[in-house]
């Protein structure tokens, strides 16, 4: 069983910054697709960051310029550095993992290829 703890959420104003961190228990970590999905009330998960394991990025367009995944395999986390926070960005974010043979971002964006998830960290961005 592959565990993912999700930390660094919580309230900040509008224009500020958070780093959420995600730990992830097993012995493949670098082996794994990660990836950021966040939920607002009454939304479904989207996609928002990834990184494989040649520390590739992907990005949705929204979050370019603002947004920054990195990962250390020494440390099995990933993080998601957030810039210039909007109220929009409120959300609880959870951190995904997936492996799998397919083609680069275009599976990462599926939601539905990833097997293991985290509890989510809430992020609060006030006006």
């Amino acid at each position: 069983q592959v565990q993912l703890v999700e930390s660094g959420g919580g309230s900040v104003q509008a224009r500020g910054s958070l780093r959420l961190s995600c730990a992830v228990s097993g012995r493949s970590f670098s082996s794994y697709t990660m990836a950021w999905f966040p939920q607002a009330p009454g939304q479904e998960r989207q996609f928002v960051a990834a990184i494989n394991w040649s520390e590739a990025t992907y990005y949705v367009d929204s979050m370019k310029g603002r947004f920054t995944m990195s990962r250390d395999n020494a440390k099995n986390t990933v993080y998601l550095q957030m810039n210039s926070l909007k109220p929009e960005d409120t959300a609880v974010y959870y951190c995904a993992a997936g492996r799998w043979t397919a083609s680069w971002p275009q599976t990462a964006i599926n939601r539905y290829k990833y097997n293991y998830w985290g509890q989510g960290t809430q992020v609060t961005v006030s006006s």
